[in-house]
């Protein structure tokens, strides 16, 4: 059903603008992240200088205002720019994960295919060989056995072609679970991911009420 939907034509029409929107998003990521950090350093070192100076409360709550808007401005620009590029790499890899899919299901198929023709011909070269045993004349039964020789070599490259088959199956097979399990630490890193953040917003709220009281 996936597979389905990701060929539409519509898709690969919007690959470059959504190259492009990625990288808009990216670099905007980084300038408010940056930006936070400058505001966060910055507030900072007013909030230390101001309580040391002993200036009026008003004054006081505004820096601390400032201060806890900034560090919530970089909470937030730096998990998304770590959740962006996340996604982007959850992407590629179902991408990846599903192309081995596909390539999988088509070496199985070639593997039937091989089988089923490497069965065919054995069971023709039995036939010949049975009547082989019943001709009585000279050139018949050497015909039949440059036949049968025919036969041989062709079952001998059916048998080469099912061999690299099967190994071309194995090693994508092997793709195919290295795929899944990075997958798999990556869903593993993000939920771990969330429960920081969940912590962070958590540990963020409670200092800006306690800066309030």
């Amino acid at each position: 059903r996936w597979q389905k939907i990701f060929t539409f034509p519509l898709w690969s029409k919007l690959a470059v603008f959504w190259n492009k929107v990625f990288l808009t998003t990216i670099i905007l990521l980084i300038v408010l992240f940056l930006d936070a950090v400058r505001e966060v350093r910055k507030y900072s070192a007013v909030h230390v200088s101001e309580k040391a100076v002993n200036i009026n409360t008003n004054a006081f709550d505004h820096i601390q205002m400032k201060l806890f808007r900034s560090q919530r401005n970089l909470y937030l620009s730096g998990f998304s720019l770590f959740l962006w590029l996340v996604l982007r790499r959850t992407v590629t890899l179902l991408t990846q994960l599903a192309k081995q899919m596909a390539s999988h299901a088509a070496m199985e198929t070639q593997v039937i295919n091989a089988t089923e023709a490497a069965k065919k011909y054995m069971a023709e070269n039995e036939k010949l060989r049975e009547t082989l045993s019943q001709q009585g004349s000279g050139k018949k039964k050497e015909s039949a056995e440059a036949n049968e020789e025919k036969l041989k070599k062709e079952v001998e490259l059916l048998k080469a072609d099912l061999q690299k088959t099967s190994n071309a199956l194995h090693k994508a097979s092997i793709e195919v679970t290295a795929v899944k399990k990075q997958s798999e630490g990556l869903k593993r890193e993000y939920d771990r991911l969330m429960k920081e953040y969940e912590q962070l917003q958590v540990g963020g709220s409670g200092s800006s009420h306690e800066h309030n009281v």
